[in-house]
């Protein structure tokens, strides 16, 4: 995006600073800035080019997020309650034997069956499980706890080393900059404005792929957590520069 030569003034980020100094800045500051800073206002006596740019990259799979819902059928409420409580410690046990981390319980919930021909009326229990294996443990959880009575898996989410999130974030902050920079610098230097600053930037989100894949009948041979895919960091921004014309 061009516009004209005109003072320009965009509430965002305070005072022009150096790349790697606003690279600083974004990397120390949530997606959403406070309301204080749109008091800041920044100007232009240059000519505003816009660009939006976006990078990925992909890291290594070390663990994989799941989820499940665990059913329980009876003719009375605390029947099925106390079926579900028994099918939820068995998997509550199983997934400690595969080395779960950070499991999350859901409350239960009940609601009546209607009644159809042929059918008694029933009441119905379920509650929802979460949590992280390490990635090795594919096989065990499909096989083993989509095994059990109840249970329902669902998609997995394949996840890289949380230790390298920062240091992915700053990978793709400096390389959907550059993408940003490289797709305005011709421009900028065709209309004689070769010197480029960094007055506004947005960022989009760096939030990582989700794997979505239903779970395989469970035959051999086994389910093998090198076919997922890799985790994929994302992030997009959108860059506003001021091209003003080389000092002399």
């Amino acid at each position: 995006m061009i516009r004209p030569d005109r003072p320009h003034w965009s509430p965002f980020l305070g005072p022009l600073v150096p790349f790697a100094a606003t690279l600083g800045l974004l990397a120390a500051l949530p997606l959403v800035l406070p309301a204080r800073a749109a008091e800041v206002q920044l100007q232009c006596q240059g000519t505003l080019l816009e660009a939006r740019a976006s990078a990925e990259r992909q890291r290594p799979l070390v663990r994989i997020a799941f989820s499940l819902s665990l059913e329980a059928e009876a003719a009375t409420a605390d029947g099925a309650l106390a079926q579900l409580q028994g099918r939820l410690a068995a998997v509550r046990s199983t997934l400690k034997d595969l080395g779960v981390d950070r499991l999350e319980v859901g409350s239960p919930s009940t609601w009546p069956r209607p009644v159809e021909p042929g059918r008694a009326a029933r009441v119905q229990a379920n509650l929802s499980l979460g949590g992280r294996l390490a990635a090795v443990q594919l096989q065990g959880l499909i096989r083993r706890v989509g095994g059990l009575p109840g249970v329902r898996l669902a998609p997995v989410s394949p996840e890289a080393d949380p230790a390298g999130a920062e240091a992915s974030r700053q990978a793709l902050l400096a390389a959907a900059y550059r993408d940003a920079e490289a797709q305005v610098r011709p421009l900028a230097e065709l209309i004689g404005r070769p010197r480029l600053i960094p007055l506004q930037i947005q960022l989009d989100g760096g939030a990582p792929v989700m794997m979505r894949a239903a779970m395989p009948a469970p035959a051999p041979p086994p389910f093998d957590p090198a076919e997922l895919p890799n985790p994929t960091d994302r992030l997009g921004l959108m860059v506003q520069f001021c091209a003003l014309p080389n000092r002399n």
